[in-house]
């Protein structure tokens, strides 16, 4: 069964940083894409941020030499290190396997990022 376990959010000043985690279990992780995705108050899921499974990388444009998703392909881990945050950085945050969009429909329970202006 796929799963996907979400860590490291909180709430921080506009200007902090955070790094969030994401533990993934139930498929062959290393040859996955694997991506971030949030959810901000009364707006619909969107990408954020992708790894290939080359370690290729793509970023949504508002985030760009801001955020930086990584992998550690030993530990079936995911991270995406948050710098410069501002308050339209604020939701929940999501990982999936998948580079352009979601690959499975099962979703972790997020974690919360809180950006105060």
């Amino acid at each position: 069964q796929v799963q996907f376990v979400e860590s490291g959010g909180g709430s921080v000043q506009a200007g902090g940083s955070l790094t969030l985690s994401c533990v993934a279990s139930g498929f062959t992780f290393h040859s996955h894409h694997l991506s971030w995705h949030r959810q901000g108050p009364e707006k619909e899921r969107e990408l954020v941020a992708s790894i290939s499974n080359q370690n290729g990388t793509q970023y949504k444009d508002s985030v760009k030499g801001r955020f930086f998703i990584s992998r550690d392909n030993a530990k079936n881990t995911v991270y995406l290190q948050m710098n410069n945050l501002a308050p339209e950085d604020s939701g929940v945050y999501y990982c999936n396997s998948g580079w352009a969009r979601p690959l499975f429909p099962n979703w972790g329970q997020g974690t919360q990022v809180t950006v105060a202006s």
